[in-house]
């Protein structure tokens, strides 16, 4: 005996409408996973010592001091800190003189010259060019810090390409620079290749 045609109809709406559920539910849960990913992970900067050699080092005499300890530069924090750039953001930048943006604004006075620009009388030669002395080179070094040991000596932060250095006064970075005289804000060092001294300033690691 046949089933009405009736109840075959209910039966395909029944589960036309539990498969449309199915993947419903489905696609909400990928689609839940994909917008809430991992919160990337924050790393903190530990610099990390590494004694210096004990022996002698080649090229170097016990006159020039001994070498300055060498640090690592792993762990260094390269997330993006919003909060800083939110600082930056709210500053407020205004002017004192004239709008060129604004209409209503009041034209600047230019003063009038004294007299022309271009030289009315005869114009003297140019004088010979003489060539300057060569500058010996600028030392290669950073001074981003500085830190004060149980002795109380002060110990100055360098780096040098990706290499990070540790010195205090007399000591040799590099095998070629000799820190001087170490102060909150700058320091000098003397590039012993050209004998010439310079006066770094504290910046930014």
């Amino acid at each position: 005996m046949a089933m009405p045609l009736g109840t075959e109809n209910k039966r395909q709406v029944a589960l036309v409408i539990v498969l449309f559920a199915f993947i419903f539910v489905y696609g909400g849960l990928q689609l839940y996973k994909a917008l809430s990913g991992p919160a990337t992970p924050t790393r903190t900067v530990t610099l990390v010592a590494t004694p210096a050699p004990t022996g002698a080092t080649q090229g170097s005499s016990a006159q020039d001091g001994p070498e300055a300890v060498k640090l690592t530069n792993a762990g260094i924090d390269p997330a993006l800190h919003f909060e800083k750039l939110a600082q930056s953001e709210d500053v407020q930048y205004a002017g004192s003189g004239r709008n060129i943006f604004s209409a209503d604004s009041v034209p600047v006075k230019i003063e009038q010259p004294l007299k022309p620009a271009r030289p009315t009388g005869p114009v003297a030669p140019p004088l010979p060019t003489v060539a300057a002395a060569p500058h010996p080179p600028a030392i290669d070094l950073k001074y981003f810090g500085y830190t004060q040991g149980p002795d109380k000596a002060l110990r100055a932060f360098f780096t040098h390409g990706d290499d990070i250095f540790m010195a205090k006064v007399g000591e040799i970075v590099e095998h070629r620079y000799k820190v001087g005289t170490i102060n909150a804000n700058n320091v000098q060092v003397t590039d012993m290749s050209y004998n010439n001294t310079q006066t770094l300033p504290l910046t930014a690691f």
